[in-house]
């Protein structure tokens, strides 16, 4: 596990950008020729919605109108979408991804992918959503976000660390946190989301995680410091191999001083990782 420790979330968003790009560009560097291109090779990046990822969709944007990354052989999955919900609400996860990222770069809109949440039967699309990344030779990186409760996507307290793709019905805690986006819209808040599972994400060859905000401290704490917990999601991706915690400051409250110092201690190696 790595932890990098910047100091606003626009700094994390950043690292998280350049990150992406350089895995994105590696990936042409090192893998493209003629037979891969012919075949539809990608490579294959999972995407949240939330506050937390804006600086770095604005971030990715910027790169590709500068022509330093180009979507073009990148295929896209998303972690979630609420069931029932027109997709061109403001609210949805379809309209967030294309008016924060998807309509400003230059990803062939085939190679997007998000979660139906207005199928005719929701545990089909769930399941041939896992063929769809698994088709897709599986996530190369995931990233994600947390709540103050520790979940990533929607897999919130309790739910199995070995979960895949489902329907979920949501918390009353986070129910009641959306209803300030729903307030003018004319539309219920959706009680149920499709949401990737924990072991979805414990799937994909590299996954980062990007954590903002004092709220977040104690998940932070959970997730790092703490044993793996049903009760907090995120805390399984102690044991995942490829797992990158990109964190602000204001975060850290609840770690250990020498936790935080051991980290900071890393930061020189862990820069090289965006040169």
């Amino acid at each position: 596990m790595r932890l990098i420790i910047k100091e606003d979330s626009a700094a994390v968003g950043l690292w998280a950008a350049k990150y992406v790009r350089n895995r994105i560009n590696s990936f042409l560097e090192d893998n493209w020729d003629e037979a891969r291109s012919a075949a539809g090779k990608t490579f294959n990046l999972g995407l949240p919605t939330g506050s937390t990822p804006l600086h770095m969709y604005k971030n990715l944007v910027q790169f590709c109108k500068e022509g330093s990354l180009s979507f073009k052989h990148v295929r896209t999955f998303n972690m979630d979408e609420y069931v029932g919900l027109p997709m061109n609400h403001a609210e949805s996860y379809h309209t967030f991804m294309f008016e924060n990222l998807f309509k400003h770069i230059d990803i062939d809109p085939n190679n997007v992918n998000i979660l139906d949440g207005n199928a005719d039967d929701l545990e089909l699309e769930c399941e041939q959503y896992e063929k769809r990344i698994r088709d897709a030779g599986g996530i190369d990186l995931f990233v994600g976000g947390i709540g103050a409760d520790g979940h990533i996507a929607f897999n919130e307290p309790g739910s199995s660390l070995v979960s895949r793709t489902r329907v979920k019905s949501l918390a009353t805690e986070t129910i009641e946190a959306n209803r300030r986006f729903f307030q003018e819209s004319g539309v219920d808040v959706p009680k149920r989301a499709l949401t990737v599972g924990v072991g979805t994400v414990m799937d994909a060859s590299e996954v980062m995680i990007l954590i903002t905000g004092h709220h977040k401290a104690l998940a932070l704490h959970k997730a790092i410091e703490q044993g793996v917990n049903h009760m907090w999601t995120v805390s399984a991706l102690q044991q995942h191999p490829g797992a990158l915690f990109i964190c602000d400051e204001s975060s850290t409250d609840e770690l250990r001083v020498g936790t935080a110092k051991y980290f900071k201690g890393l930061m020189e190696e862990h820069d090289k990782l965006i040169e």
